[in-house]
């Protein structure tokens, strides 16, 4: 009987230490991810003006309108830059 309950106690104890450690873990992984950034400056003319934003994972995609013809920008929000230009016929 004594016997028994000194495993279940090293058992849980382990489970416990386990836990805490997997918990620690988790919490300094998510602290540690980097925030995305955005660059400060999209070098449009005049009068451009961000007519839509669309994201899908770590890119944004602009539709930019105004200053010239149509066009949509992808951004790479990690690497904070510009991936992408594309001018949009109409």
């Amino acid at each position: 009987m004594m016997r028994a309950l000194k495993i279940s106690i090293a058992v849980m104890t382990t489970m416990i230490v386990v836990g805490l450690v997997v918990l620690i873990m988790t919490i300094t992984q998510r602290l540690a991810v980097t925030k995305p950034t955005a660059p400060s400056v999209l070098d449009e003319p005049e009068g451009t003006r961000i007519a839509q934003i669309t994201s899908a994972g770590d890119r944004l995609s602009l539709l930019l309108q105004g200053g010239g013809p149509d066009r949509i920008v992808v951004l790479d929000l990690k690497q904070g830059q510009v991936v992408l230009r594309s001018g949009l016929s109409h």
